[in-house]
């Protein structure tokens, strides 16, 4: 096994080389013919079974998403940002993924995230349940589960492991194990009558009480909220409380459940795990959602990172001698995106690149299947001419006649100049203070009226960009996402997929056979 604590511990201090190319026409060319080469060489990593799978989610992580936070990153190192690649953009294999839900074009996080965890599409609004379900109709659910992958791992004998950065039982998180005819049923005070008198159980309460193998062995991220009582105040927000009306404070449930296990939730406490001792970890870092990457050293409790957390739950996973499955969400791309603040959803993004980068550290491609995918997409654009190197969230300068760049922004036809990245919809122009909240305290001006962007600081963390059809929250889009994929069954995934095949080539890869038909 290649992974040890020794490697655990070591992994933040070591780095992939990367060697700049020089920019002339042997550059371009020698650079083609080993970008070959390193394919050719990858073909021999896609063999044989998975011991390892971990599936990175970014979500609402489109193509445009990854485009612009390649861009920043680069920019972000003082170079042009278009010659850089992300860490998951160096993996061998690349597909795309047909999202949309059975009943909608443009698809929910809930549906499409079913999709890859069963291997089976389902609608909007829905988690781990198939698509003759009434969203929302407890009766009409029973008997109407899928089986998760997470699940079939646990009943294998695998460990296994949730990361993110959104409430735990967000519907990205929750597909893993929960199964509800709808995706806001997140703590019992969500419950309908209907559901409650039918039997249905929150999703908090499906995680704790997750019936297959050991239970789930990592579970990190935010949602406090949803497995305290109201009775309880929040220990980081003192003046707020939990919601749970059943009285159960199922952090204590996780402590007694199994053996070695513990409940964090600061980044002292997390830092303070021993991954050698401790067989089940419950984090949770925040009431709600955690922070964006960008205001996590603001935040009152503190909170590990992304690659923090993912760093930690492989460590614990990886003492599994069968292996084990992970699911990694960076959720809070999709809340930026929504909020229309390209700079946190670019920043998050980055951030999920680099949880990448540290569970190539850990782990062997010869064993190791990794996946890094979004659930869907969202109206997000980058366009105007900008030239080479020019701010990725600044005011598009273009070139010349001649080729090179010019001295001021480019106007458009109203007088005023406009930013690279925009949205199709959503609240429109603001410039704040607290930066990305989703729903800010500003009437959204969408369109060009009213404002002018000439004295405006685009690059600001409190700049949220334009957008065309006024609405309250940018909506998501439909278009195909991207599949990258590097280790045993990483083959599997190549052309243009529905996002449900995800689940056979992960399932296909441990197994070593598709699975068998229901």
């Amino acid at each position: 096994m290649k992974t040890t604590m020794k490697t655990c511990l070591l992994a933040a201090a070591l780095g992939h080389l990367t060697t700049a190319m020089a920019e002339d026409a042997k550059g371009w060319f020698d650079a083609g013919r080993q970008t070959i080469a390193r394919h050719q060489a990858a073909q021999t990593t896609a063999a044989g079974k998975a011991k390892r799978i971990i599936l990175f989610v970014g979500d609402g992580m489109g193509i445009s998403t990854v485009t612009a936070a390649r861009i920043l990153e680069g920019q972000l190192r003082g170079e042009p940002g278009e010659e850089n690649f992300l860490a998951f953009e160096k993996l061998p294999y690349t597909a795309l993924a047909k999202t949309y839900n059975t009943n909608q074009q443009t698809p929910d996080s809930a549906g499409t995230m079913t999709a890859m965890m069963t291997g089976v599409k389902t609608k909007a609004g829905v988690i781990s349940v198939d698509q003759s379900v009434v969203r929302g109709d407890c009766a009409s659910s029973q008997g109407k589960a899928l089986t998760t992958l997470l699940e079939y791992a646990e009943m294998a004998g695998y460990a296994t492991g949730i990361v993110t950065t959104a409430r735990i039982t967000h519907a990205t998180p929750a597909a893993t194990y929960a199964h509800v005819p709808e995706r806001n049923w997140e703590d019992d005070h969500d419950l309908t009558e209907e559901a409650k008198q039918n039997g249905c159980k929150d999703i908090a309460r499906q995680l704790i009480e997750f019936p297959y193998g050991d239970g789930i062995d990592v579970a990190l991220g935010g949602g406090r909220r949803s497995f305290l009582p109201r009775t309880q105040p929040d220990p980081e927000n003192p003046e707020k409380t939990g919601e749970r009306d059943d009285g159960r404070d199922l952090t204590a449930e996780w402590i007694s459940r199994y053996p070695n296990a513990a409940y964090v939730w600061n980044k002292e406490q997390f830092d303070a795990i021993d991954t050698e001792k401790v067989t089940h970890l419950l984090g949770l870092f925040n009431r709600s959602h955690m922070e964006y990457e960008y205001d996590r050293p603001d935040d009152v409790g503190g909170e590990p990172s992304l690659s923090e957390m993912t760093e930690k739950a492989i460590c614990i996973l990886d003492k599994n001698p069968n292996g084990f499955f992970l699911m990694v969400e960076a959720g809070r791309i999709d809340h930026a995106h929504h909020a229309g603040n390209a700079f946190r959803a670019l920043t998050d993004t980055i951030e999920l690149a680099k949880a990448v980068e540290t569970a190539r550290k850990l782990t062997d491609p010869g064993d190791t299947l990794i996946i890094v995918t979004a659930d869907h997409s969202h109206v997000f654009t980058i366009a105007g001419y900008p030239t080479r190197g020019n701010p990725i969230l600044g005011k598009v300068i273009g070139n010349d006649s001649a080729g090179n760049p010019k001295n001021e922004p480019t106007l458009a036809k109203d007088g005023k100049p406009y930013t690279t990245l925009s949205y199709a919809n959503g609240r429109g122009f603001a410039f704040l203070e607290t930066g990305g909240d989703t729903h800010y305290d500003v009437d959204p001006v969408a369109g060009r009226e009213g404002h002018d962007l000439s004295t405006i600081d685009t690059t600001d963390e409190g700049f949220h960009q334009e957008a065309l059809v006024p609405l309250a929250a940018e909506t998501h889009a439909a278009e195909d996402v991207a599949i990258y994929a590097e280790g045993p069954g990483a083959y599997l995934l190549h052309g243009v997929l529905e996002q449900n095949v995800i689940f056979h080539a992960m399932w296909t890869a441990a197994v070593g056979e598709p699975p068998q038909a229901k």
